[in-house]
Protein backbone atom coordinates (compact mmCIF):
# COMPACT_ATOMS: atom_id res chain seq x y z
CA UNK A 1 0.00 0.00 0.00
CA UNK A 2 1.06 3.61 -0.39
CA UNK A 3 2.22 5.64 2.56
CA UNK A 4 -1.17 7.26 3.05
CA UNK A 5 -3.17 4.01 3.04
CA UNK A 6 -4.32 2.41 6.30
CA UNK A 7 -2.83 -0.97 7.26
CA UNK A 8 -4.23 -3.91 5.33
CA UNK A 9 -5.45 -5.57 8.54
CA UNK A 10 -7.57 -2.53 9.40
CA UNK A 11 -9.05 -2.40 5.90
CA UNK A 12 -9.81 -6.12 6.02
CA UNK A 13 -11.55 -5.65 9.37
CA UNK A 14 -13.61 -2.85 7.83
CA UNK A 15 -14.69 -5.02 4.91
CA UNK A 16 -15.63 -7.83 7.31
CA UNK A 17 -17.75 -5.47 9.43
CA UNK A 18 -19.47 -4.08 6.33
CA UNK A 19 -20.13 -7.57 4.99
CA UNK A 20 -21.54 -8.78 8.32
CA UNK A 21 -23.97 -5.92 8.89
CA UNK A 22 -24.92 -5.58 5.22
CA UNK A 23 -25.92 -9.23 4.93
CA UNK A 24 -27.49 -9.14 8.38
CA UNK A 25 -29.68 -6.28 7.20
CA UNK A 26 -30.45 -7.90 3.85
CA UNK A 27 -31.32 -11.29 5.32
CA UNK A 28 -33.49 -9.80 8.07
CA UNK A 29 -36.09 -9.63 5.30
CA UNK A 30 -35.91 -13.32 4.36
CA UNK A 31 -38.51 -14.66 6.86
CA UNK A 32 -40.57 -11.45 6.73
CA UNK A 33 -40.98 -10.93 2.98
CA UNK A 34 -43.11 -14.08 2.32
CA UNK A 35 -45.46 -13.22 5.21
CA UNK A 36 -45.66 -9.63 4.02
CA UNK A 37 -46.37 -10.73 0.44
CA UNK A 38 -49.20 -12.98 1.60
CA UNK A 39 -50.65 -10.09 3.61
CA UNK A 40 -50.74 -8.12 0.35
CA UNK A 41 -52.71 -10.90 -1.39
CA UNK A 42 -49.93 -13.03 -2.92
CA UNK A 43 -50.28 -16.80 -3.26
CA UNK A 44 -47.48 -19.35 -2.84
CA UNK A 45 -46.54 -19.21 -6.54
CA UNK A 46 -46.17 -15.45 -6.40
CA UNK A 47 -44.10 -15.71 -3.22
CA UNK A 48 -41.76 -18.08 -5.06
CA UNK A 49 -41.49 -15.70 -8.00
CA UNK A 50 -40.72 -12.77 -5.70
CA UNK A 51 -37.94 -14.70 -3.95
CA UNK A 52 -36.46 -15.89 -7.24
CA UNK A 53 -36.36 -12.36 -8.67
CA UNK A 54 -33.29 -11.26 -6.72
CA UNK A 55 -31.47 -14.55 -7.40
CA UNK A 56 -31.99 -14.21 -11.14
CA UNK A 57 -30.79 -10.61 -11.24
CA UNK A 58 -27.83 -11.31 -8.96
CA UNK A 59 -26.82 -14.27 -11.10
CA UNK A 60 -27.15 -12.42 -14.40
CA UNK A 61 -25.40 -9.23 -13.32
CA UNK A 62 -22.56 -10.48 -11.10
CA UNK A 63 -20.22 -10.93 -14.08
CA UNK A 64 -20.91 -7.50 -15.65
CA UNK A 65 -20.57 -5.70 -12.31
CA UNK A 66 -17.39 -7.60 -11.52
CA UNK A 67 -15.98 -6.55 -14.89
CA UNK A 68 -17.10 -2.98 -14.21
CA UNK A 69 -15.18 -2.93 -10.93
CA UNK A 70 -12.06 -3.97 -12.85
CA UNK A 71 -12.54 -1.06 -15.24
CA UNK A 72 -13.55 1.81 -12.93
CA UNK A 73 -12.33 0.62 -9.51
CA UNK A 74 -13.99 -1.12 -6.56
CA UNK A 75 -15.30 1.91 -4.68
CA UNK A 76 -18.09 3.16 -6.96
CA UNK A 77 -19.79 -0.22 -7.64
CA UNK A 78 -19.56 -1.01 -3.93
CA UNK A 79 -21.23 2.25 -2.91
CA UNK A 80 -23.90 1.92 -5.60
CA UNK A 81 -24.64 -1.62 -4.49
CA UNK A 82 -25.07 -0.53 -0.86
CA UNK A 83 -27.41 2.29 -1.89
CA UNK A 84 -29.53 -0.08 -3.97
CA UNK A 85 -29.76 -2.61 -1.14
CA UNK A 86 -30.71 0.07 1.35
CA UNK A 87 -33.18 1.68 -1.04
CA UNK A 88 -34.87 -1.64 -1.80
CA UNK A 89 -35.55 -2.11 1.92
CA UNK A 90 -37.15 1.32 2.24
CA UNK A 91 -39.23 0.68 -0.90
CA UNK A 92 -40.48 -2.62 0.51
CA UNK A 93 -41.70 -0.77 3.59
CA UNK A 94 -44.08 1.30 1.43
CA UNK A 95 -45.00 -1.32 -1.20
CA UNK A 96 -48.68 -2.07 -1.69
CA UNK A 97 -48.85 -5.13 -3.97
CA UNK A 98 -47.02 -8.37 -4.79
CA UNK A 99 -46.09 -6.91 -8.19
CA UNK A 100 -44.39 -3.97 -6.54
CA UNK A 101 -42.50 -6.35 -4.24
CA UNK A 102 -41.32 -8.36 -7.25
CA UNK A 103 -40.01 -5.23 -8.96
CA UNK A 104 -38.29 -4.09 -5.76
CA UNK A 105 -36.64 -7.51 -5.41
CA UNK A 106 -35.17 -7.02 -8.87
CA UNK A 107 -33.49 -3.89 -7.47
CA UNK A 108 -32.33 -5.98 -4.50
CA UNK A 109 -30.72 -8.43 -6.93
CA UNK A 110 -28.94 -5.65 -8.80
CA UNK A 111 -27.56 -4.29 -5.54
CA UNK A 112 -26.40 -7.72 -4.45
CA UNK A 113 -24.68 -8.23 -7.81
CA UNK A 114 -22.85 -4.93 -7.42
CA UNK A 115 -21.84 -5.63 -3.83
CA UNK A 116 -20.71 -9.26 -3.60
CA UNK A 117 -18.05 -9.65 -6.32
CA UNK A 118 -16.74 -6.13 -5.71
CA UNK A 119 -16.25 -6.64 -1.97
CA UNK A 120 -14.62 -10.05 -2.53
CA UNK A 121 -12.26 -8.50 -5.08
CA UNK A 122 -11.46 -5.71 -2.64
CA UNK A 123 -10.43 -8.27 -0.01
CA UNK A 124 -8.13 -9.96 -2.54
CA UNK A 125 -6.64 -6.63 -3.65
CA UNK A 126 -5.51 -5.56 -0.19
CA UNK A 127 -4.28 -8.99 0.97
CA UNK A 128 -0.77 -10.39 0.34
CA UNK A 129 -0.85 -13.63 -1.71
CA UNK A 130 0.49 -15.72 1.17
CA UNK A 131 -2.47 -14.66 3.38
CA UNK A 132 -5.37 -15.01 0.95
CA UNK A 133 -6.76 -18.10 2.66
CA UNK A 134 -6.95 -16.47 6.09
CA UNK A 135 -8.38 -13.26 4.64
CA UNK A 136 -11.17 -15.08 2.85
CA UNK A 137 -11.71 -17.20 5.94
CA UNK A 138 -12.42 -14.10 8.04
CA UNK A 139 -14.39 -12.39 5.29
CA UNK A 140 -16.65 -15.33 4.44
CA UNK A 141 -17.19 -16.07 8.13
CA UNK A 142 -18.37 -12.49 8.63
CA UNK A 143 -20.61 -12.66 5.59
CA UNK A 144 -22.09 -16.02 6.50
CA UNK A 145 -22.59 -15.00 10.13
CA UNK A 146 -24.65 -12.06 8.91
CA UNK A 147 -26.66 -14.35 6.64
CA UNK A 148 -27.21 -16.71 9.58
CA UNK A 149 -28.24 -14.15 12.20
CA UNK A 150 -30.30 -12.03 9.80
CA UNK A 151 -33.36 -14.31 9.58
CA UNK A 152 -33.30 -14.89 13.35
CA UNK A 153 -33.14 -11.16 14.09
CA UNK A 154 -35.81 -10.42 11.49
CA UNK A 155 -38.15 -13.09 12.84
CA UNK A 156 -37.71 -11.90 16.43
CA UNK A 157 -38.20 -8.22 15.63
CA UNK A 158 -41.09 -9.02 13.32
CA UNK A 159 -43.01 -10.48 16.23
CA UNK A 160 -42.26 -7.41 18.35
CA UNK A 161 -42.66 -4.43 16.02
CA UNK A 162 -44.51 -5.77 12.96
CA UNK A 163 -43.58 -6.50 9.36
CA UNK A 164 -43.14 -3.11 7.69
CA UNK A 165 -40.82 -1.70 10.38
CA UNK A 166 -38.41 -4.58 9.73
CA UNK A 167 -37.77 -3.24 6.23
CA UNK A 168 -37.06 0.21 7.68
CA UNK A 169 -34.57 -1.26 10.18
CA UNK A 170 -32.91 -3.18 7.34
CA UNK A 171 -32.61 -0.05 5.22
CA UNK A 172 -31.11 2.01 8.06
CA UNK A 173 -28.56 -0.68 8.92
CA UNK A 174 -27.36 -0.99 5.32
CA UNK A 175 -27.31 2.81 4.94
CA UNK A 176 -24.96 2.98 7.93
CA UNK A 177 -22.69 0.52 6.11
CA UNK A 178 -22.79 2.83 3.08
CA UNK A 179 -21.53 5.65 5.32
CA UNK A 180 -18.78 3.41 6.70
CA UNK A 181 -17.67 2.35 3.22
CA UNK A 182 -17.77 5.93 1.96
CA UNK A 183 -15.55 7.16 4.80
CA UNK A 184 -13.21 4.20 5.31
CA UNK A 185 -12.80 2.32 2.03
CA UNK A 186 -10.94 3.73 -0.95
CA UNK A 187 -9.88 2.22 -4.24
CA UNK A 188 -6.64 0.23 -3.97
CA UNK A 189 -3.82 2.00 -5.75
CA UNK A 190 -2.72 0.91 -9.23
CA UNK A 191 0.33 -0.71 -7.67
CA UNK A 192 -1.88 -2.77 -5.35
CA UNK A 193 -4.19 -3.80 -8.19
CA UNK A 194 -1.18 -4.78 -10.30
CA UNK A 195 -1.87 -2.95 -13.51
CA UNK A 196 -4.62 -1.23 -15.47
CA UNK A 197 -7.94 -2.84 -16.25
CA UNK A 198 -8.20 -4.73 -19.54
CA UNK A 199 -9.68 -3.01 -22.56
CA UNK A 200 -10.09 -5.90 -25.01
CA UNK A 201 -13.16 -7.70 -23.65
CA UNK A 202 -12.89 -10.54 -26.13
CA UNK A 203 -9.31 -11.23 -25.09
CA UNK A 204 -10.27 -10.92 -21.42
CA UNK A 205 -13.04 -13.52 -21.64
CA UNK A 206 -10.81 -15.72 -23.77
CA UNK A 207 -8.18 -15.64 -21.03
CA UNK A 208 -10.75 -16.67 -18.45
CA UNK A 209 -12.17 -19.47 -20.59
CA UNK A 210 -8.67 -20.87 -21.06
CA UNK A 211 -7.87 -20.63 -17.35
CA UNK A 212 -8.35 -24.28 -16.40
CA UNK A 213 -8.03 -23.67 -12.67
CA UNK A 214 -10.71 -20.99 -12.69
CA UNK A 215 -13.08 -23.18 -14.72
CA UNK A 216 -12.45 -26.09 -12.33
CA UNK A 217 -13.30 -23.93 -9.31
CA UNK A 218 -16.48 -22.63 -10.96
CA UNK A 219 -17.64 -26.16 -11.84
CA UNK A 220 -17.20 -27.28 -8.24
CA UNK A 221 -18.99 -24.15 -7.01
CA UNK A 222 -22.01 -24.91 -9.19
CA UNK A 223 -22.12 -28.51 -7.94
CA UNK A 224 -21.76 -27.53 -4.29
CA UNK A 225 -24.46 -24.86 -4.60
CA UNK A 226 -26.86 -27.40 -6.08
CA UNK A 227 -26.50 -29.05 -2.67
CA UNK A 228 -26.95 -25.77 -0.81
CA UNK A 229 -30.04 -25.03 -2.89
CA UNK A 230 -31.42 -28.46 -2.04
CA UNK A 231 -30.93 -27.74 1.65
CA UNK A 232 -32.53 -24.30 1.81
CA UNK A 233 -35.33 -25.06 -0.66
CA UNK A 234 -36.48 -28.53 0.32
CA UNK A 235 -35.15 -29.32 3.81
CA UNK A 236 -38.12 -27.58 5.50
CA UNK A 237 -40.53 -29.69 3.44
CA UNK A 238 -38.55 -32.86 4.19
CA UNK A 239 -38.59 -32.19 7.92
CA UNK A 240 -42.32 -31.52 7.78
CA UNK A 241 -42.83 -34.80 5.88
CA UNK A 242 -41.14 -36.61 8.79
CA UNK A 243 -43.84 -35.32 11.11
CA UNK A 244 -41.55 -32.94 12.99
CA UNK A 245 -42.47 -29.47 14.21
CA UNK A 246 -41.59 -26.28 12.38
CA UNK A 247 -39.16 -25.34 15.17
CA UNK A 248 -37.04 -28.32 14.09
CA UNK A 249 -36.37 -26.57 10.79
CA UNK A 250 -34.79 -23.69 12.69
CA UNK A 251 -32.58 -26.01 14.73
CA UNK A 252 -31.34 -27.88 11.66
CA UNK A 253 -30.70 -24.74 9.62
CA UNK A 254 -28.96 -23.01 12.53
CA UNK A 255 -26.71 -26.04 13.07
CA UNK A 256 -25.66 -26.06 9.43
CA UNK A 257 -25.04 -22.31 9.42
CA UNK A 258 -23.08 -22.32 12.68
CA UNK A 259 -20.81 -25.16 11.54
CA UNK A 260 -20.33 -23.41 8.19
CA UNK A 261 -19.22 -20.18 9.87
CA UNK A 262 -16.93 -21.89 12.41
CA UNK A 263 -15.12 -23.83 9.69
CA UNK A 264 -14.07 -20.71 7.78
CA UNK A 265 -11.18 -19.64 10.04
CA UNK A 266 -9.35 -23.00 10.27
CA UNK A 267 -10.00 -23.52 6.55
CA UNK A 268 -8.30 -20.22 5.71
CA UNK A 269 -5.40 -21.01 8.04
CA UNK A 270 -4.88 -24.42 6.43
CA UNK A 271 -5.25 -22.98 2.92
CA UNK A 272 -2.21 -20.76 3.45
CA UNK A 273 -0.09 -23.59 4.82
CA UNK A 274 -0.73 -26.78 2.85
CA UNK A 275 1.37 -27.43 -0.22
CA UNK A 276 -1.52 -28.80 -2.26
CA UNK A 277 -4.77 -26.93 -1.62
CA UNK A 278 -6.68 -29.37 -3.81
CA UNK A 279 -6.63 -31.72 -0.81
CA UNK A 280 -8.87 -29.31 1.11
CA UNK A 281 -11.27 -28.98 -1.83
CA UNK A 282 -11.39 -32.76 -2.29
CA UNK A 283 -11.95 -33.48 1.39
CA UNK A 284 -14.52 -30.73 1.95
CA UNK A 285 -16.54 -31.46 -1.18
CA UNK A 286 -16.44 -35.22 -0.62
CA UNK A 287 -17.90 -34.84 2.87
CA UNK A 288 -20.49 -32.41 1.48
CA UNK A 289 -21.53 -34.98 -1.12
CA UNK A 290 -21.78 -37.73 1.49
CA UNK A 291 -23.70 -35.54 3.93
CA UNK A 292 -26.22 -34.54 1.28
CA UNK A 293 -26.89 -38.18 0.37
CA UNK A 294 -27.10 -39.10 4.07
CA UNK A 295 -29.99 -36.67 4.59
CA UNK A 296 -32.13 -39.13 2.65
CA UNK A 297 -31.52 -41.73 5.39
CA UNK A 298 -32.16 -39.41 8.36
CA UNK A 299 -35.41 -39.92 10.28
CA UNK A 300 -34.59 -38.47 13.71
CA UNK A 301 -33.69 -35.01 14.94
CA UNK A 302 -30.27 -36.15 16.16
CA UNK A 303 -29.41 -37.65 12.78
CA UNK A 304 -30.51 -34.46 11.02
CA UNK A 305 -28.44 -32.26 13.35
CA UNK A 306 -25.28 -34.36 12.98
CA UNK A 307 -25.62 -34.47 9.20
CA UNK A 308 -26.35 -30.73 9.02
CA UNK A 309 -23.20 -30.02 11.07
CA UNK A 310 -21.14 -32.20 8.72
CA UNK A 311 -22.63 -30.42 5.70
CA UNK A 312 -21.94 -26.95 7.13
CA UNK A 313 -18.39 -27.71 8.19
CA UNK A 314 -17.52 -29.27 4.82
CA UNK A 315 -19.02 -26.32 2.93
CA UNK A 316 -17.03 -23.90 5.07
CA UNK A 317 -13.79 -25.67 4.20
CA UNK A 318 -14.42 -26.21 0.49
CA UNK A 319 -15.82 -22.78 -0.38
CA UNK A 320 -13.24 -20.80 1.59
CA UNK A 321 -10.43 -22.55 -0.28
CA UNK A 322 -12.21 -22.17 -3.63
CA UNK A 323 -12.47 -18.39 -3.10
CA UNK A 324 -8.76 -18.18 -2.33
CA UNK A 325 -7.90 -20.32 -5.37
CA UNK A 326 -9.94 -18.10 -7.67
CA UNK A 327 -8.31 -14.94 -6.30
CA UNK A 328 -4.86 -16.51 -6.72
CA UNK A 329 -5.33 -17.96 -10.20
CA UNK A 330 -6.22 -14.77 -12.10
CA UNK A 331 -4.38 -11.43 -12.49
CA UNK A 332 -5.40 -8.79 -9.98
CA UNK A 333 -6.74 -6.62 -12.81
CA UNK A 334 -9.29 -9.37 -13.62
CA UNK A 335 -10.31 -10.33 -10.09
CA UNK A 336 -13.61 -8.47 -10.22
CA UNK A 337 -14.65 -10.39 -13.30
CA UNK A 338 -13.50 -13.69 -11.79
CA UNK A 339 -15.40 -13.05 -8.55
CA UNK A 340 -18.42 -12.12 -10.64
CA UNK A 341 -18.16 -15.53 -12.32
CA UNK A 342 -17.96 -17.13 -8.87
CA UNK A 343 -21.12 -15.37 -7.64
CA UNK A 344 -22.95 -16.24 -10.84
CA UNK A 345 -21.96 -19.88 -10.32
CA UNK A 346 -23.39 -19.78 -6.80
CA UNK A 347 -26.78 -18.55 -7.97
CA UNK A 348 -26.74 -20.81 -11.03
CA UNK A 349 -26.29 -23.89 -8.86
CA UNK A 350 -29.10 -22.85 -6.54
CA UNK A 351 -31.44 -22.06 -9.44
CA UNK A 352 -30.70 -25.38 -11.17
CA UNK A 353 -31.66 -27.15 -7.96
CA UNK A 354 -34.86 -25.15 -7.57
CA UNK A 355 -35.87 -25.89 -11.15
CA UNK A 356 -34.98 -29.59 -11.28
CA UNK A 357 -35.12 -31.17 -7.84
CA UNK A 358 -38.75 -30.28 -7.24
CA UNK A 359 -39.71 -32.51 -10.14
CA UNK A 360 -37.45 -35.34 -8.92
CA UNK A 361 -38.92 -35.16 -5.43
CA UNK A 362 -42.49 -35.09 -6.74
CA UNK A 363 -41.92 -38.16 -8.90
CA UNK A 364 -39.52 -40.23 -6.77
CA UNK A 365 -39.50 -38.80 -3.25
CA UNK A 366 -37.07 -36.94 -1.02
CA UNK A 367 -34.60 -39.81 -0.70
CA UNK A 368 -34.04 -39.91 -4.45
CA UNK A 369 -33.60 -36.13 -4.47
CA UNK A 370 -30.93 -36.20 -1.76
CA UNK A 371 -29.11 -39.15 -3.34
CA UNK A 372 -29.11 -37.46 -6.75
CA UNK A 373 -27.87 -34.19 -5.27
CA UNK A 374 -25.02 -35.99 -3.54
CA UNK A 375 -24.09 -37.60 -6.84
CA UNK A 376 -24.11 -34.25 -8.64
CA UNK A 377 -21.78 -32.76 -6.03
CA UNK A 378 -19.39 -35.70 -6.31
CA UNK A 379 -19.51 -35.46 -10.10
CA UNK A 380 -18.50 -31.80 -9.93
CA UNK A 381 -15.58 -32.81 -7.72
CA UNK A 382 -14.42 -35.33 -10.33
CA UNK A 383 -14.56 -32.58 -12.95
CA UNK A 384 -12.54 -30.33 -10.64
CA UNK A 385 -9.77 -32.93 -10.41
CA UNK A 386 -9.72 -33.51 -14.16
CA UNK A 387 -9.76 -29.86 -15.19
CA UNK A 388 -7.67 -28.19 -12.47
CA UNK A 389 -4.43 -30.09 -13.02
CA UNK A 390 -1.50 -30.12 -10.60
CA UNK A 391 -1.07 -27.56 -7.85
CA UNK A 392 1.95 -25.24 -8.00
CA UNK A 393 2.30 -22.85 -5.09
CA UNK A 394 5.48 -21.31 -6.51
CA UNK A 395 3.92 -19.77 -9.62
CA UNK A 396 1.07 -17.90 -8.01
CA UNK A 397 -0.86 -15.63 -10.32
CA UNK A 398 1.37 -16.81 -13.13
CA UNK A 399 -0.73 -14.95 -15.64
CA UNK A 400 -0.11 -11.60 -13.91
CA UNK A 401 2.83 -10.22 -15.82
CA UNK A 402 2.99 -7.11 -13.65
CA UNK A 403 3.58 -8.83 -10.31
CA UNK A 404 7.37 -8.72 -10.46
Amino acid sequence: MNNHSPPAARVLLTTCVIAFFCFLGSYMRIPIAPLFAISLGADTVQVGLINSAFMIMAGLLSIPTGLLSDRIGRRRPLLIGLLLLSGSSFLLAVSQSPLQMGCIYLVFGIGLAALSPTLMSYVADITPPESLGQAFGWYTMSLYSGMTLGPAVGGLLGGLIGLRPIFVCSGILILLMFAAAYCLLHDPSDRERKGPAPIDLRATFSDLLHNRRLIACLLTTIGGCVGFGMFISFMPLYIRSLGMQTMTVGFVCATQALANAIARIPAGWLCDRVNDRRILVFSGTSVLSLAMATFGLCHTLLALLVTAAAMGFSMGIAFTVICALIADTVPNRMRGLAMGCYNTSVYLGMMLCALGMGIVIREHGFRAGFFLTGGIIFGSLILFGLVYGSENRVQKNHCDDSRN
